[in-house]
């Protein structure tokens, strides 16, 4: 199978979270895909746990206040980029970088102080993509050629 070129930043589509054209970071030496978010908490419905998430934080363009809710989901012990370890929630959901649809999964954190609401790691880039750095928008151009 032939790999795929990916800049090191983007935009991509989360049908699975209401977000479109949503800029993201790649990140080769991150292993897991992550997604700021402004409010997560497990709560209980109809009898059983389910996590309620608010993506983005509140300041962000694409900030609606939806609450999505996600029945499964698993809480994993992570080390940032700067050696904190931390527990954080993992979902799965469809993400769609050049016009195709992959299934990953995403750790939910405070990246609000982050340029890119989004970080794409090495899960999911493995087998599928090379990275690019000098380039940029690949995918998000391609899309708006398909467009006209």
């Amino acid at each position: 199978m032939e790999k795929i070129i990916i800049g090191r930043k983007d935009k991509v589509d989360l049908p699975d979270f209401g977000l479109e054209n949503i800029h993201v970071k790649v990140d080769s030496g991150a292993y897991s895909c992550s997604i700021d978010c402004h409010y997560y908490q497990e709560i209980e419905q109809e009898g059983r746990k389910v996590l309620e998430v608010i993506f983005l934080e509140d300041n962000h363009v694409l900030y609606t206040g939806g609450c999505f809710y996600f029945p499964e989901f698993r809480m994993k012990r992570v080390k940032s980029s700067i050696g904190l370890v931390q527990d954080r929630y993992f979902i799965k959901g469809k993400i769609i970088i050049f016009g195709k649809e992959y299934e990953t999964e995403f750790s939910l954190s405070k990246r609000h102080e982050m340029k890119n609401p989004i970080l794409i790691g090495r899960k999911l880039l493995n087998n599928q993509f090379l990275v690019d750095s000098s380039q940029v928008n690949l995918s998000y151009k391609l899309k708006k050629k398909v467009k006209k």
